[in-house]
């Protein structure tokens, strides 16, 4: 039994009632840890709503362990991958840990793919030296895939107003409209080089993501009607942050300032929220 167990069980993640806790365990830790130290409500809320079919909770493919005090949820450990590992905890409870990544490495490690041994990703910022030293004593190394997250307070400063090239408009977007939502779907699609948006998903999550917000999701549309960019922010209301997911242009219409303009028009929004 470890010193956790003590205090704290788990178990696997069962319905959609335990993602809403997961769901205001991020709400509630995200003031009071450092940036990025867990998701935002939007990365969580597309794991559940960002889906054609809803009744098939993608959150309940692979293991998904929760961890309680009592009846409080404090930290839970999902997947993203078939070959990765996210841990979100509450600071008060960093002491579980050990015990996430060890469960982690027994539940969602996979065959490497040179076939010796299995192997598991997670993540850790630079900023954390408790649990990069955790990931060292288990045998992890650091690999050199890494990301970055940056932020910014709008505060009272003036905000840049957008002006779009000629012959763009720069309009909200139509959720209850199919048509539109194929459009985005289409968009995501080339922007990224993919195949697997489409109109459902999209429909889906803003109509049921609680971060979704339409004022805030916009496209830059051409006097024919393509739409040239579109830039979407969610908005986690409780604390009064926005986040910018995803922003793209069609390879068409690029090099014409659509993407920047557009964010523009989206702090615009958001100054009078």
């Amino acid at each position: 039994m470890t010193i956790a167990s003590l205090t704290c069980s788990s178990r696997p993640m069962q319905d959609d009632a335990d993602f809403w806790r997961m769901r205001d365990l991020l709400v509630v830790t995200m003031p009071i840890t450092p940036v990025g130290f867990n998701w935002d409500v939007r990365r969580l809320d597309g794991k559940r709503f960002y889906e054609d079919d809803l009744s098939a909770n993608r959150l309940l493919r692979r293991p998904v362990q929760l961890w309680e005090d009592a009846d409080e949820l404090v930290a839970f450990v999902l997947p993203e991958s078939h070959t990765d590992a996210h841990l979100l905890v509450h600071p008060a409870y960093r002491h579980l840990e050990a015990e996430m990544i060890a469960w982690a490495e027994v539940h969602l490690a996979a065959e490497a793919a040179d076939g010796k041994g299995r192997q598991l990703e997670t993540y850790v910022y630079e900023y954390d030296s408790l649990r990069q030293r955790l990931l060292a004593e288990r045998g992890f190394v650091k690999i050199v895939e890494w990301g970055m997250i940056r932020t910014m307070r709008l505060g009272k400063q003036p905000l840049v107003q957008p002006r779009l090239a000629d012959g763009y408009t720069l309009r909200t977007t139509r959720p209850d409209d199919p048509a539109d939502c194929q459009r985005i779907a289409d968009l995501l699609n080339v922007a990224f080089g993919r195949t697997f948006h489409n109109a459902l998903e999209y429909h889906n999550f803003a109509a049921r993501a609680p971060s979704f917000c339409q004022e805030l999701d916009l496209v830059a549309e051409a006097s024919d009607g393509t739409l040239g960019a579109y830039v979407g922010i969610p908005y986690d209301k409780a604390n009064h942050l926005g986040i910018f997911e995803p922003v793209c242009a069609h390879p068409d219409h690029r090099r014409l300032g659509l993407g920047r303009e557009s964010r523009h028009g989206l702090s615009r929004h958001r100054h009078g929220d």
